[in-house]
């Protein structure tokens, strides 16, 4: 009879388990539902045959991932191929120099934000995240405005005698990284702003009775402090940038290839779903792979400093 009995304590553990399961099911649902079966049927087309007009064909074939690195020739043999890599190393390039950039702008911009009245703080956020209000493919359209051969720039710059022909700004690199760097610098500076936001203040007059100098106030006590913001900004910025296709693909023209208009194309324009299927795998594969990287290496400095 005592094998049978239940003990009251263990009896509560299990309806506090069950209800904690009830609390998170709604949540485990959505998540399973919006993120593992979406990835889950991307892994399945790109283990599939491209159908000419679209779609897959349902038989297996793992031709997608050889298609990465090579190309199938007349004799159907296999040759290296470096064009996808060729687009995959632009695309980290301009999302590094993006992030760089951004983080450039961003810094002292968050710096300032922080330095600002209480009172004032509101309005100046408010006025970072005022681009936001518009859609990013009209906001991008703008730019097209500005840097096109008769827009705002080339037309200003003539006006003032400076040039005597339209500068060729847009469809480059640099309009394409200027597009991103204006998209993607608000999720530098509020990331860094609100690390900063916290600074007790009286640390910066210490540093100045200890005769640092605003270089070495800057590096000894701000940049630690704001280290949390700007490696979240940092990583908000190079992921994003990694996928993007709307800068890409209306400011490079087409011509300046990314990852991400490479992927839309081939759903788009190619009908190559498991090709796509399969570059977009990989992409956020060694998204995942870099985060979980950094996370181990920030947790083993952490552990290093004694679990601070």
């Amino acid at each position: 009879m005592s094998s049978l009995t239940v003990r009251p304590g263990n009896a509560l553990e299990r309806r506090r388990a069950l209800g904690n399961l009830l609390g998170v099911s709604p949540a485990l649902l959505a998540i399973g539902l919006f993120l593992v079966v979406p990835i889950l049927i991307v892994v399945a087309y790109s283990l599939m045959q491209a159908n000419p007009y679209g779609g897959v064909n349902h038989v297996f074939s793992s031709d997608a991932y050889v298609s990465l690195l090579f190309e199938r020739q007349l004799d159907d043999s296999l040759a290296f191929a470096d064009s996808y890599l060729v687009i995959a190393l632009r695309s980290l390039g301009i999302a590094a120099a993006t992030t760089a950039i951004t983080l450039l702008v961003g810094f002292p911009v968050a710096v300032w934000l922080a330095m600002q009245p209480a009172s004032r703080r509101g309005l100046l956020i408010f006025l970072i995240t005022v681009p936001f209000w518009a859609n990013l493919l009209i906001r991008t359209y703008a730019w097209i405005l500005l840097l096109r051969g008769t827009g705002v720039i080339n037309n200003g710059l003539m006006g003032l005698g400076l040039i005597h022909q339209p500068l060729p700004l847009l469809y480059s690199d640099g309009a394409v990284l200027l597009g991103l760097v204006y998209t993607y610098a608000p999720f530098v500076v509020l990331p860094i702003y609100s690390t900063l936001e916290k600074m007790d203040m009286r640390l910066l007059e210490a540093a100045q009775d200890l005769y640092a100098g605003r270089l070495r106030t800057l590096r000894k006590v701000v940049l630690p402090i704001a280290r949390p913001g700007i490696l979240a900004g940092a990583i908000l910025t190079f992921v994003p940038c990694l996928g993007a296709m709307i800068a890409p693909e209306l400011l490079g023209g087409g011509t300046k290839m990314m990852l991400g208009n490479l992927i839309f194309r081939q759903f788009a324009d190619a009908r190559n779903w498991p090709f796509g299927a399969a570059l977009s795998l990989v992409l956020m594969a060694a998204v995942m792979l870099a985060l979980t990287f950094y996370a181990m290496r920030a947790e083993r400095l952490r552990v290093a400093r004694g679990g601070v």
